[in-house]
């Protein structure tokens, strides 16, 4: 079983506690040939932000143990973060451990060390303050997450959602992950690259009001959907169309369909046994060289390789 181990500490927010909980705490049941071996790691006495009392079976030593750890938002990005949990997070990565922050999390990942000369983000509140006591943290305030390998970093509250949901990805594969999300009734993938705050001197478009045509683009992946071909089926003009679409996601029409083509292929890739120029048609790519070119980029292993890869696993 793959250990994740998640660290309470005194006064850590409810929500980014409970985010790992609910995504790697509960058994799967037909979701998945297996689940996390989940552990909640505490010091004995440790009260959570709302005063709710942490009756963890695990001491925080037990963070060295684990495959993955995850560090929930920190109490305060101005203290200096608990020793202890340092420490165990240090040893957790020197033993090989996937390291994983929501939000101001990242101060804790800082702390120890495991940032430096790295990209990393956080909430957006909170990004100055991180680049500020740890000048040697690559830090972008502009995106949801990122994934630098062995230590992932999300921005804000709902941003630690996605990442959770793109680690379920990384493990099991863009079929399980979309299955979970509908359980979760959200999203299905968020890019790490969307905007997780977009600042506008006038009111921007709400999200719903782009959802039936994003719907409809989901669709119609098959189809060789342009910004022209987007903008008429929203009855406006294209550059009404892009503003729109900044304003909402942070990314342009093109970007957002690339990735939402891809996470199709993958899904085609794990659960059918259509040849690659099949897959590369009905996801919107094209060719099968304009797949591999744009699954390689994102993904980081050609097609043929992630099928080797997940396809059993899908089955």
């Amino acid at each position: 079983m793959h250990k994740l181990a998640v660290a309470v500490t005194e006064g850590v927010p409810i929500f980014e506690l409970a985010i790992p909980c609910e995504v790697f705490g509960y058994e799967r049941p037909g979701l998945a040939d297996w689940w996390y071996d989940f552990r909640l790691c505490a010091p004995a006495g440790t009260r959570t932000a709302a005063g709710f009392a942490a009756q963890a079976e695990h001491g925080l030593d037990a963070l060295a143990e684990a495959d993955t750890v995850v560090i929930p938002a920190c109490a305060n990005v101005l203290d200096d973060q608990p020793t202890d949990l340092v420490e165990a997070v240090r040893a957790a990565h020197g033993n090989g451990a996937r390291i994983v922050s929501l939000c101001t999390g990242a101060f804790v990942l800082a702390a120890a060390g495991l940032l430096d000369g790295r990209p990393a983000t956080t909430h957006w509140m909170h990004a100055d303050q991180l680049a500020r006591r740890f000048p040697k943290v690559r830090v972008d305030a502009s995106v949801l997450y990122i994934d630098d390998g062995d230590i992932l970093t999300s921005a804000g509250t709902a941003a630690g959602l996605d990442l959770c949901l793109h680690v379920v990805r990384a493990d099991h594969g863009a079929a399980v992950a979309s299955a979970l999300a509908k359980r979760l009734v959200m999203p299905a993938h968020r890019p790490g690259g969307q905007a997780q705050y977009i600042a506008a001197a006038t009111p921007v478009q709400a999200p719903d009001e782009l959802g039936p045509l994003l719907d409809w683009a989901r669709r119609s992946l098959h189809e060789p959907l342009t910004v022209t071909a987007l903008a008429r089926r929203a009855n406006v003009t294209p550059r009404t169309l892009i503003r729109r679409f900044h304003a909402t996601t942070g990314t342009t029409p093109m970007a957002w369909l690339r990735g939402i083509r891809i996470d199709h292929a993958r899904e085609l890739l794990e659960t059918t046994s259509l040849p690659v120029d099949q897959i590369a048609q009905r996801s919107g790519l094209g060719s099968p060289a304009n797949l591999r070119h744009h699954f390689t980029r994102v993904v980081g292993v050609p097609p043929t390789t992630y099928r080797r890869a997940f396809s059993a696993k899908a089955r």
